[in-house]
């Protein structure tokens, strides 16, 4: 072994220890060992540089904008509400809500998907009185299986197919892994249904309702013509909303008498609730509900480029001791007020009709710029932007399931490359203004982004110093001349390093091995380019092997070792799926 290589090694070895005992990024990490590597000399510049401009590089950043273009449009939240149904039990909801995850999962980047899901299927678990921990860590896994389907489902197949482009000159087409990942995401997800019951905990959240919780007071409208009118309560689903309660229902200046569950809506109805913030937000985002009054549409510009703001009345500020129409607020601050807050008191006035004091919470929907511009102003104690609080864009919902559809239509067709008609994709989400331009710059992930073409250039001067090379003849060594006992081992290495990393990251350092092992048999590489996707896209062991494992950690309550429970026997039938069908459709 010469000196370059095991340098390379000890870079690379590093870099995956980090990782795997600190809580270092891995953007960071990679990107250093890159540096060093090209420092010593190990790693030529231009190699280096080359992992950030692969087509798998740019098709992940596509499909990031595409992702976002359907969950700003509410197409994901709209498909889902309509798919999950009321569960008879644990085991019914649990299949109704993997599989339409995993179906969704194949055409949409699994990451933004689950982001999409966690409120969504914490709500519907909690009116139907399911603990959230039984169903986030299946949203999860079945998210990651259902990315397996198709090339686009996951960042993973097309890091691998955007390497194996370069290698070979050809990529594989998007149905090409379908009978696999069919099968895989098939089995995974009837073993989850089968036995959760054993392998999945009942766990308290990290983040539960304390008792001193801000409990706003909000009003919304019943739109014309929307999906609520002409439903009960109860069938409209406003008596389970989980963290907000309906108290009552206005019609023309009265309160509707009765049973709120019975009340027949109308057009024009106001309803008034109390709830946290987060329930506020998904109130502001369920169709056939409108803010009451028409304050909010007086403001400038469209209401999905406005955000929600959370605002402490000081003392001394003009509106105490008047009503927020006395007070003129959206002529004062150009913002306007959707709910209230006080001491946990819950607010019997209509909103605009409250009298301010100091200490009251405002909740407010203003332009994105608002929190920068009164940072200052002495008439707020405290100013405080609400994470993805933008309403959607409901009236281009239609236009995004079209881009979507365009996208899989042309992928399939052939008729464009997977990176161009990412890239073609994600800017007709732009120009349809199914997402604004803000919103695609944030809907990209940077640092996996970096991560993926960091690790490209620490896996290609493994590649140039010849370390793949041993070690690709080791793992042979092992396999023999048998493809699937090669496979085997490949699918086992990249599953232990795919737990230690991130599994972009994974599947770049592993890609080389892959390629190298398929040399020495003399056989075809797309059989281990495959097995590298599956081994390294399902990760289900730990819940820093992926992203969405660590995304439903805290939501769910889980703790190390209940992934390890679920997840290692898990990987092992997903694996036995893969080994046994990859030789038989790629192995001749």
């Amino acid at each position: 072994m010469t000196v370059e290589a095991m340098f390379a090694t000890l870079v690379a070895l590093g870099a995956l220890t980090l990782l795997a005992v600190t809580r270092l990024a891995a953007d960071v990490v990679f990107l250093a060992a890159m540096v060093v590597l090209v420092v010593v000399g190990a790693l030529p510049l231009e190699d280096a540089l080359s992992g950030f401009g692969s087509e798998g590089v740019i098709t992940v950043g596509a499909m990031y904008v595409v992702a976002a273009g359907l969950r700003e449009t509410g197409a994901v939240r709209w498909l889902s509400s309509r798919l999950l149904g009321r569960p008879k039990g644990v085991r019914d909801a649990q299949l109704r809500l993997m599989v339409p995850v995993a179906a969704v999962s194949g055409f949409l980047n699994n990451t933004p998907l689950v982001a999409v899901m966690i409120p969504t299927v914490s709500e519907w678990a909690k009116k139907h009185g399911i603990s959230v921990s039984r169903l986030l860590m299946p949203l999860s896994h079945a998210a990651v299986l259902g990315g397996t389907i198709t090339l686009i489902g996951t960042s993973t197949n097309l890091v691998v197919n955007g390497l194996l482009r370069e290698q070979t000159g050809s990529g594989l087409g998007l149905f090409v892994i379908t009978p696999v990942g069919l099968a895989v995401t098939v089995v995974g997800v009837a073993f989850v249904v089968v036995f959760a019951k054993w392998l999945v905990p009942e766990r308290l959240p990290v983040a539960q309702k304390v008792a001193d919780a801000r409990e706003y007071s909000v009003e919304m409208t019943v739109a014309a013509g929307g999906p609520l009118e002409g439903k009960t309560v109860a069938e409209a689903g406003l008596d389970r909303l989980g963290e907000v309660t309906l108290t009552e229902v206005e019609r023309e200046g009265a309160v509707v008498p009765g049973d709120l569950h019975g009340v027949l809506l109308q057009a024009g109805d106001r309803l008034h609730f109390v709830g946290v913030v987060d329930a506020v937000v998904d109130l502001q985002r369920t169709p056939g509900l409108t803010p009451a009054g028409d304050q909010v549409f007086k403001l400038e510009g469209p209401r999905p480029d406005r955000i929600l703001v959370e605002a402490v009345v000081s003392d001394s500020g003009p509106m105490v001791g008047r009503t927020i129409k006395e007070g003129r607020f959206r002529s004062l601050y150009g913002a306007v007020v959707v709910a209230i807050a006080r001491n946990g008191r819950r607010l019997s006035e209509k909103v605009g009709e409250v009298v301010l004091r100091p200490g009251d919470t405002l909740l407010l929907e203003a332009d994105r710029a608002f929190v920068e511009t009164h940072r200052n102003v002495r008439d707020f104690y405290l100013l405080s932007a609400v994470p993805d609080s933008s309403p959607p864009r409901y009236e281009r919902m239609g236009a995004s399931a079209l881009v979507l559809a365009g996208l899989v239509v042309v992928a399939t067709m052939g008729v464009l490359s997977i990176v161009v008609a990412g890239l073609l994709a994600a800017l007709a989400m732009v120009v349809m203004r199914c997402v604004s331009a803000d919103g695609a710059r944030q809907a990209i992930d940077w640092p996996v982004l970096i991560t993926i073409g960091a690790a490209i250039g620490v896996g290609r001067s493994l590649e140039a110093t010849g370390v793949t090379a041993m070690l690709s003849a080791e793992l042979s060594r092992i396999g023999a001349d048998d493809l699937r006992l090669n496979l085997l081992v490949l699918y086992v290495a990249t599953a232990i390093v795919t737990e230690l990393v991130t599994n972009n990251a994974a599947a770049a350092l592993m890609f080389p091995v892959g390629m190298a092992m398929a040399a020495v048999m003399d056989a075809s590489v797309v059989p281990f380019a495959i097995t590298i996707m599956m081994a390294a896209s399902c990760s289900f062991i730990t819940p820093i092997g992926y992203q969405t494992n660590l995304m439903v950690y805290g939501p769910g309550g889980y703790r190390f070792h209940d992934f390890v429970v679920l997840g290692l026997p898990l990987t092992l039938v997903v694996g036995a799926v893969t080994v046994f069908l990859v030789p038989l459709l790629w192995g001749g």
